[in-house]
């Protein structure tokens, strides 16, 4: 029994250390500016990486809850209109929460499937699969 004792202090002191708190997935503020009647952000692109989803999917649904234009130029994200990063930041929120974050775990670790023409959300972690509305 002492060897299992001594086993189990060596791996608890190899373990790495908590970093900044619990929550492993942050979401980042939008980076960007106006420029006359637009608004450019720089890192829409990357924040959909960071979600695990495609830009294209995430520009189609801002575009749908903005009720604007826009497009992806290079790196650069281009709104047809002025819109202030906090109404952005929250529709990226309401996009995590509808697209990204499991519903039953509340772990971002999904994916999206289509089958049948369905479009699911699908939990690594727990295994749950729930359908997801259609953009």
């Amino acid at each position: 029994m002492d060897d299992y004792e001594a086993l189990l202090k060596k791996a608890e002191e190899e373990l790495p250390e908590q970093l900044g708190g619990s929550d492993r997935f942050v979401l980042e503020k939008v980076r960007g500016h106006l420029e006359g009647n637009k608004t450019i952000l720089s890192n829409i692109k990357k924040m959909a990486k960071d979600l695990g989803r495609e830009p294209q999917h995430l520009l189609k649904y801002l575009l749908r809850e903005l009720a604007t234009p826009g497009k992806f130029s290079g790196e650069l994200t281009i709104f047809g209109a002025k819109i202030p990063a906090s109404i952005i930041n929250n529709k990226i929120k309401k996009y995590a929460s509808d697209f990204v974050y499991c519903s039953e775990c509340s772990k971002p670790d999904t994916q999206l499937i289509e089958e049948k023409g369905i479009t699911f959300l699908h939990c690594q972690a727990c295994g749950a699969k729930r359908p997801v509305k259609r953009l």
